[in-house]
């Protein structure tokens, strides 16, 4: 199957769900500028899941149109080294555009979208409108099954656990996630407790020095 590198100018589009991206055949890169901060719980948790076909690319410093050099830059290196693949480039900033029909007189596949809801492998095309490189990917139909809980839901629960519990809470990083693989379920897999664990950390409702466990907790997430 075809390799999607997707390409995230975060400055100009603030993603927030990388749901539909979760596929093997897809290959993210967020790129952030010096004033992107803080990100959104949803993005950190969904990076996390991806593990390594997802990264951040972060600017260390700010200037006029950095951040499309830098999208342009990686973006022929990924041409270089999987010219087969398809690369899409996720702004709104139609100064792309320019590139993007340069790489398709290459013969390479490219296209740049508004949102990630808006990549052509995700819209279904008629035969008349239908245009070769676009690649359509159908996910399969939803089963009776129940699907597992969403890293978001987890975080969630363990964030509602830790502020019910008051001056109870765990005082070691051991014994936190044991609490954390508790409140969300035995069953989870201990990947996703331990990207729990690290969102946790990166939110700074947890501080860890050493062997000892510190909170910064709201008081309520209603």
């Amino acid at each position: 199957m075809k390799i999607n590198y997707v390409l995230v100018d975060y400055e100009n589009v603030q993603v927030k769900s990388l749901e539909l991206l979760k596929g093997e055949h897809f290959r993210v890169r967020v790129f952030l500028g010096p004033n992107n901060t803080k990100l959104p719980v949803d993005l950190v948790l969904a990076m996390q899941e991806l593990g390594e076909r997802a990264e951040y690319v972060v600017l260390e410093t700010s200037g006029r149109n950095a951040l499309d050099f830098h999208i342009a830059y990686y973006l022929g290196v990924l041409v270089s080294l999987d010219s087969l693949g398809f690369f899409h480039v996720i702004s709104k900033d139609t100064g792309f555009d320019q590139l993007i029909q340069h790489l398709k007189s290459k013969k390479i596949f490219a296209a740049r979208s508004a949102s990630v809801e808006e990549m052509p492998c995700f819209k279904i095309l008629s035969p008349a409108t239908s245009q070769p490189e676009v690649v359509v990917f159908q996910q399969k139909p939803n089963t009776v099954q129940s699907k597992p809980p969403k890293l978001e839901e987890l975080f969630n629960a363990a964030v509602d656990d830790l502020i019910k519990r008051k001056t109870s809470k765990p005082c070691t990083p051991k014994t936190l996630r044991s609490t954390i693989h508790a409140k969300c379920g035995k069953d989870i897999p201990s990947k996703d407790i331990d990207a729990v664990y690290e969102a946790l950390v990166k939110q700074g409702y947890v501080r860890i020095e050493g062997t000892k466990v510190t909170y910064t907790l709201p008081a309520s997430r209603l």
